[in-house]
C-alpha cells in the first residue's frame, strides 16, 4: 500500500498525504507548498509517508 501512496504522492501530492493522514494539519500544508512549488508538495508528500 506505501508503494501506491507514493505513486499517488509523486503525481498528487495531496491525495497522497490524504490517504496515509487524512485531513489535518499535514494535509493543509502540503496543499499550500504544492501551490507554491510542484516540487516541495512532492518532498513533503513523500517525507509524511516514509516518515509513518
Amino acid at each position: 500500500m506505501d508503494l501506491i501512496r507514493i505513486l499517488l504522492a509523486i503525481f498528487l501530492p495531496p491525495v497522497g498525504v490524504f490517504l496515509q493522514v487524512g485531513i489535518g494539519m499535514h494535509f493543509w500544508i502540503n496543499i499550500l507548498l504544492t501551490l507554491c512549488g510542484y516540487i516541495p508538495g512532492i518532498v513533503h508528500a513523500v517525507w509524511v509517508i516514509a516518515k509513518k
